[in-house]
């Protein structure tokens, strides 16, 4: 790049002022600046962070202190920094950066204007896209657009980073400040355009219209160019004063437009069209170098092909921008914009120089300071949503929709009533449509009882002949016809915008929540006619203001950054930053392809470029009918890994149930996944309201020195712990799917199978349609509700699972808060701490601080610890926990732990000791009064008594359950004395002989029988050192023995088995061959239920049909979990009178257990024990 100076040597430091003018002063004075504003003549610099720097220039010594609309917050500290003067140029210098203007040179440009990154040592010379000088090309997507004129991309050969296209109606316009005409005089105004065949099927000469400072200019005559490819110039002659005026080339009622323009230049009248300068990639609000990361689009609806174009965002690997704040109004306290004054013939720039080197959460952060924090959206809205074009009544939701949610147990969070709610048209109508809502309030009030969030779509525009169509035009003061029976606002004029807003009022009295703001064919023609604030901008801050005007968490929930007139992918000089802090950016209608499931999985990681993070594509796409079963499950494994877990469509199959087979189990898996993942999501989402760091994070974020990381713009980072490489390919004739995945440094353990990897290095990642390629990091923690709610206003987070990736320490901070309201800006929040110590293999569970309105006082925790080998016991709070407490998985090697409710007040502990390679085979048997079953003494002769004891994890203690029948302990068996079957015979150890004296049978009430004597192991009162003996079965305390886990065994010799060990409540229960894993680790604790994993055999949804299958599922204490061992070797539930069965008998691995009118076939005889 040009360089008129060298870096040097400080020589002149100064302490400045606020208000101080700096000149060139003596040496020596080496203080830091007590304030971080620097004026140097017309130019005025504000250091708001190390990394960001405001930089402003007002020809009339005018400067704006008001808050933009982009610029909410320029109140920081003031960083450390050091200004002076050398050989004639202004230098600002932090730790950061260093900034160098050459003093009384004008206004900024990239001759007299250059950065240094500090970290990095890279320079650039920064300029703003706004200031158009005399004599240069200025790219006409960097000026001002009026009407339909917006930004394009979609032809080759234009210089900048793109063009303007759209100039097809009277009022569409672009405009361009010329600065720096040297002298009036006349000059040559000229259009670098291109003029094929337009919309109106005509190859012709074009013509457009221009002006200076308001006052009609000469019309330019543009001639065909061949194809839209092609470019050439055409001019007119325009009479200018010296300094700057405003130029406009575009469509008065007298051009015919239609030709799409590159640049414009004001020059010499004889000189040639000046080159243009390719430095800087260059938008209408802002500029940085060439190598961009990232970029966003207003929408991805219906495009040609994909990838589509995206606007450039801030961040770049040269690691410099300049946001170009110059033409943004000023947002005033009551929330109205106003244009900023004129400086009239003197030149104006403002804008905003970040200079983050590879830091890019820096400046992320930057940004977040500047523009306001990243919206965090209520808790619900992390959840799942639910939206389908169709007629759907109150009926319909509330007799078939919802009930299939319900039995289906997947979650639901967030309902969207798509257009057809509306009357007198269902397109732009403002009224419940009464023939399929009949009562709205009652069909509100049912929403609420649900625990529903909805949210009605609206298409800005309204029907002349609307019932409330005179009202609102009263209001407005008259609003303007599209022509075609309907009327749209003028969102920049007040009382328009207060019409619009009037007409939401009595729906949200009724309860809806959040409005989708759509756009349709002849019904969504708001804008708004102020060129300096995008109508999507506009719109979005004013639903934002409203809904927390009324104590809500206020988002929009629209496309973004853009204007419905200027087109799908339009972009105006006030950029994408607003959205940020009010959007929902719903994505928009996309076609039903593999081509955009994979372009969306990087569009939202590529829209962190622009600080943006809540996303909202339409899972599942919005065309198409029934898709292919691969390509649906896959969508929905992308959903659960977004910001915003959105299913919708036009008609078309997007539930579960719409499916069958693989398809609609992962399916649900998924939805029921996304629903726990809400406590890491929302912690994540807190995150980027706080750092502006988003939710799914480019790799290049944490890892910017690795190329890789720039290379695999599919994957991404899901909050701090989580890598997500989306499968977007069809499946193989195996039924598989597969990524070519990155891993990044470190060990990275599978989510779902534990396989682990370790980077960086690339691999490729192969998964059925019941997984997805999801990785921990090494330390990382993720936390989940372990319960299953049907929404998240279910019940506070009172279980909770800590998934660790074990390797190497890590921590994270769990956040909480009411989900909803303001209250959390004022404090009313809780912050725990975790942390995991790989060392001594512990984990921390912190004291919980702060408090909220509903804030659980006790949580129980399930731990899954990954990437580890078995221990040999497991300790709470330094109390060692019994077999029934934990398990190791082999395959996966992963520890599972589950605790009691635990107060959150308190810090808690949970520590691994020793090292295994399996689980316990053997472990204490505890029964009344909390006692364990012993060998007296320790003893193992024959003939030793067995008794009960105080608790002592001795040898004497250690039982193995029953196999083959017989009781174990220090290899004796459990043996009735003599063999005899009276009642009050003693029980005793012996060598094992398969007699029916050492016959045993395990319960799932507790009890133990022998068989032989059809009595129970019994304990006559509490008192340590009591005997044990055999007495008639009665249920009693003394009769119900706590045994350490045991397999379930049934048909063909198949145990009883969690499908892929998934502790997940709706997990089928299945057969598999025995192998002694921790999906096969039962327990029967006295209540009749058996449980693994921390969760209980359940017959799914409490249903008694013959068939129902089985499952894990949360423990609840209904009767669908209850089970009766049953002498003939059944297990059955009383709720439905049926008995746990294997389909036809098979007594194959992989059979899904089902209950089944009892029977006493094989199918039906399962015992616990081996």
């Amino acid at each position: 790049m040009p360089r008129s100076h060298p870096w040097k040597s400080i020589a002149v430091v100064v302490a400045v002022t606020a208000a101080a003018v700096v000149a060139s002063l003596p040496a020596h004075a080496n203080a830091q600046a007590a304030s971080n504003v620097v004026t140097d003549g017309h130019a005025r610099f504000q250091v708001l962070t190390p990394t960001l720097v405001r930089m402003e220039y007002a020809g009339d010594d005018v400067f704006l202190d008001a808050t933009t609309f982009t610029a909410t917050n320029r109140s920081t500290p003031v960083p450390a920094f050091t200004t002076a003067v050398v050989d004639g140029y202004r230098e600002i210098r932090t730790a950061g950066l260093t900034l160098r203007y050459r003093q009384g040179s004008g206004p900024f440009t990239a001759a007299n204007t250059s950065v240094k990154l500090a970290a990095t040592g890279v320079t650039g010379a920064p300029a703003f896209p706004s200031y158009c000088a005399f004599g240069t090309a200025c790219e006409a997507e960097t000026g001002l657009l009026t009407g339909s004129a917006s930004t394009a991309y979609d032809h080759r050969d234009f210089t900048g980073s793109g063009f303007v296209a759209g100039l097809t109606a009277t009022g569409s316009n672009l405009v361009h400040d010329v600065s720096a005409v040297p002298s009036a005089g006349s000059y040559r105004l000229s259009v670098r355009y291109a003029n094929a065949v337009g919309g109106d099927n005509q190859s012709v000469t074009r013509t457009l219209s221009t002006s200076v400072d308001g006052a009609a200019g000469p019309t330019i005559s543009l001639p065909v160019t061949g194809s839209w490819d092609t470019w050439s110039t055409a001019s007119a002659t325009v009479t200018l004063g010296a300094g700057t005026h405003s130029v406009r080339v575009g469509m008065d009622s007298g051009a015919s437009g239609n030709v799409n323009i590159d640049s414009i230049a004001v020059t010499p009248t004889g000189a040639a069209y000046p080159a243009a300068d390719r430095t800087l990639l260059a938008t209408g609000y802002g500029a940085g170098p060439t190598n961009t990361l990232g970029g966003w689009d207003r929408s991805l609806d219906n495009p040609e092909a994909v990838p589509t174009g995206q606007h450039p965002g801030f961040l770049d690997r040269d690691g410099w921008y300049l946001l170009d704040d110059t033409r943004t109004p000023v947002l005033n306290t009551d929330r109205t914009t106003t244009v900023r004054r004129s400086h009239g013939t003197q030149p104006y720039q403002d804008g905003y120089l970040f200079g983050y080197g590879q830091d890019y959460k820096q400046g992320l952060s930057d940004l977040n300071t500047l523009v306001g924090p990243t919206a965090l959206l209520p808790q619900s809205a992390y959840g799942v949503w639910y939206s389908r074009y169709f007629g759907y009544s109150t009926a319909d939701y509330q007799n078939t929709l919802l009930p299939a949610f319900r039995s289906h147990q997947v979650p639901i969070d967030w309902l969207v009533v798509d257009t057809d709610w509306k009357s007198p048209t269902q397109w732009n109508g403002w009224n419940w449509n009464q023939n399929l809502f009949p009562n709205p309030q009652s069909f509100m009030d049912w929403t609420a009882q649900q625990g529903l969030s909805v949210s009605l779509n609206v298409h800005p525009s309204i029907a002349g002949n609307d019932p409330r169509f005179a009202a609102t035009n009263t209001t407005a003061g008259g609003l303007p016809s599209d022509g075609g029976g309907n009327y749209r606002w003028d969102w920049s004029n007040p009382a328009h915008l207060k019409s619009y807003l009037d007409l939401h009022k009595q729906f949200n009295q009724q309860g809806v929540r959040a409005w989708w703001l759509d756009y349709c064919t002849s019904c969504g023609g708001s804008r708004s006619s102020d060129p300096h604030v995008a109508a999507d901008n506009l719109i979005n801050q004013a639903y934002a203001d409203e809904a927390t005007a009324r104590g809500l968490r206020g988002f929009a929930f629209s496309r973004i950054g853009g204007a419905e007139q200027g087109g799908i992918h339009s972009s105006y000089p006030i950029g994408p930053w607003s959205e940020k802090r009010n959007s929902l950016q719903f994505t928009g209608d996309t076609p039903d392809s593999w081509a955009m499931l994979a372009f969306e999985a990087r569009f939202t990681p590529d829209e962190a470029a622009a600080g943006l993070s809540n996303i909202s594509h339409d899972i599942g796409s919005f065309h198409g009918g029934h898709l292919p079963d691969d390509l649906y499950a896959r969508w929905v494994q992308l959903g659960t890994f977004q910001p915003v877990d959105r299913l919708h469509s036009d008609h078309g199959d997007r539930l579960p149930w719409n499916y069958t087979g693989a398809a609609a189990a992962s399916a649900e898996r998924f939805l029921r996944l996304r629903e726990s993942l809400v406590p890491y999501t929302y912690t994540s989402a807190r995150q980027a309201n706080t750092t502006g760091v988003p939710i799914t994070r480019p790799l290049y974020l944490d890892y910017p020195a690795q190329n890789d990381a720039y290379t695999h713009p599919q994957e991404y980072l899901y909050g701090d712990n989580v890598l997500v490489a989306p499968i977007t390919t069809p499946n193989d004739s195996a039924g598989n799917g597969s990524v070519s995945a990155w891993i990044p440094p470190g060990t990275w353990t599978d989510y779902f199978t534990g396989t682990s990897y370790t980077g960086p290095t690339t691999t490729t990642i192969t998964k059925s349609l019941s997984t997805m390629p999801v990785l921990i990091r090494s330390g990382g923690i993720l936390p989940t509700r372990t319960d299953y709610v049907a929404n998240q206003k279910a019940q506070p987070l009172t279980q909770l699972t800590l998934t660790v990736g074990a390797g190497a320490d890590g921590t994270f901070s769990l956040y909480q808060d009411a989900g909803e309201g303001a209250g959390y800006q004022s404090g009313q929040s809780t912050s725990t701490p975790i942390g995991w110590n790989n060392g001594n293999r512990t984990l921390t569970v912190g004291a919980t601080t702060g408090t909220f309105p509903g804030a659980a006082s006790a949580r129980a925790y399930t731990v899954r610890l990954t990437n580890s080998a078995a221990p040999t016991s497991v300790s709470v709070d330094g109390t060692r926990l019994p077999e029934t407490a934990w398990s190791y998985n082999a395959d996966s090697r992963t520890v599972t732990v589950t605790t009691a409710s635990l107060p959150v007040g308190a810090a808690h502990t949970v520590a691994l000791s020793g090292s295994a390679t399996a689980n316990p085979k053997s472990g204490q048997v505890s029964g009344a009064g909390g006692l364990c079953l012993a060998a007296r003494g320790g003893a193992s002769a024959d003939g030793t008594p067995v008794e009960v004891a105080a608790c002592d994890q001795s040898a004497g203690q250690q039982v193995v359950p029953p196999a083959g029948g017989a009781v174990r302990v220090l290899d004796k068996c459990l043996d009735v004395a003599g063999g005899a079957t009276a009642n009050g015979t003693a029980v005793q150890l012996y060598t094992c002989n398969s007699t029916g004296a050492q016959t045993w049978r395990l319960g799932s009430d507790g009890t133990l029988v022998n068989p032989a004597s059809g009595r129970c192991l019994d304990v006559a009162g509490t008192a340590a050192g009591t005997a044990l003996r055999i007495q008639d079965c009665s249920g009693a305390a003394g009769q119900v023995w706590r045994f350490p886990p045991t397999a379930v065994t049934g048909p063909g010799g198949n145990c009883v088995d969690v499908a892929n060990a998934d502790p997940a409540s709706g997990t089928g229960v299945q057969l598999y061959g025995c192998n002694s894993s921790d999906a096969q680790r039962w327990s029967a604790p006295g209540d009749r239920t058996l449980r693994t994993l921390g969760k209980c055999l359940d017959v799914t949804n409490g249903d008694t049909a013959n068939g129902t299958p089985v499952q894990l599922w949360d423990c609840n204490g209904t009767t669908s979990q209850t089970w009766v061992s049953r002498a003939d070797g059944t297990l059955q539930n009383p709720r439905s009178g049926r008995c746990l069965d294997d389909p036809d008998g098979a007594a194959k691995q992989g059979d899904r257990l089902r209950v089944w009118d009892c029977n006493t076939t094989a199918a039906q005889r399962f015992s616990l024990g081996t």
